[in-house]
């Protein structure tokens, strides 16, 4: 098996503009979103991606079927607009395999047309946050007026960081390419998988993509997520009480 494995199911694929990337990552912010976005827009799935960097597992299907874990390419239209899509469950589990799938990521992109990369994820806070915002970075400077106009954040940048895994490297391996990059990042804990966070980033995206997207089964997952976490917060408080009482 070669390091990484590019299986197209057509040849005459159409390619588009922009990919979208959205594997997993804190609060899986930016799966949410891309998932969200590929069910919505009816993507047809054109390639599948295989690696020897990906976790030594198979999975296993309803009927009891094996399958090597595999990362996925999908093709979306929607209002005379093409997108490209990067979604699965699976990063390197090495440094060397970060950088190894990021070129073939970049590989595909080339091959389709891309010009410009979205990567998606969350940026950990490490508490709860009512109101996420959309935290930003991008591989060119002439693309921060754009992010801004369409409600993304730079105030992370005054404290810099760094944007670990295929998120980032797609920006920085990218540029050397000559492809616009732009990380969209929801604002997130980091504890829990943050349907909120996403749907804020939604909002984002689709409007420096141009595109309008119905947010109705993300919104209903944050509500639930709220109610969940109402009701761990409510359990804290009652043993915090217990705990009280019997001291005093």
């Amino acid at each position: 098996m070669e390091d990484v494995t590019v299986n197209f199911f057509r040849e005459d694929t159409v390619g588009a503009p922009v990919l979208v990337e959205g594997l997993p990552g804190v609060g899986h912010v930016g799966k949410l979103v891309a998932d969200h976005l590929v069910d919505e827009l009816g993507g047809e799935k054109i390639a599948e991606i295989s690696s020897i960097h990906f976790p030594p597992q198979v999975v296993v299907d309803e009927q009891g079927v094996t399958h090597l874990v595999n990362n996925e390419i999908y093709r979306c239209e929607k209002d005379g607009i093409t997108i490209i899509f990067l979604v699965g469950d699976f990063q390197s589990t090495s440094a060397e395999g970060h950088y190894i799938l990021t070129e073939r990521y970049l590989d595909i992109a080339e091959k389709l047309g891309v010009r410009r990369i979205y990567t998606l994820g969350g940026y950990g806070v490490g508490h709860l946050v009512e109101n996420p915002r959309v935290l930003s970075a991008v591989n060119m400077e002439h693309l921060r007026p754009e992010v801004e106009a369409a409600g993304g954040s730079f105030e992370n940048a005054r404290s810099g960081g760094m944007i670990m895994g295929a998120s980032g490297l797609l920006l920085g391996l990218g540029e050397m390419r000559g492809l616009e990059g732009i990380c969209l990042m929801g604002e997130t804990s980091g504890y829990l998988v943050d349907p909120k966070s996403a749907d804020s980033l939604l909002v984002v995206l689709s409007r420096m993509i141009g595109i309008e997207v119905d947010h109705t089964s993300l919104q209903e997952r944050a509500e639930d997520m709220e109610q969940a976490i109402a009701k761990i917060q409510e359990a804290e408080e009652a043993k915090t009480r217990e705990e009280l009482n019997y001291i005093g």
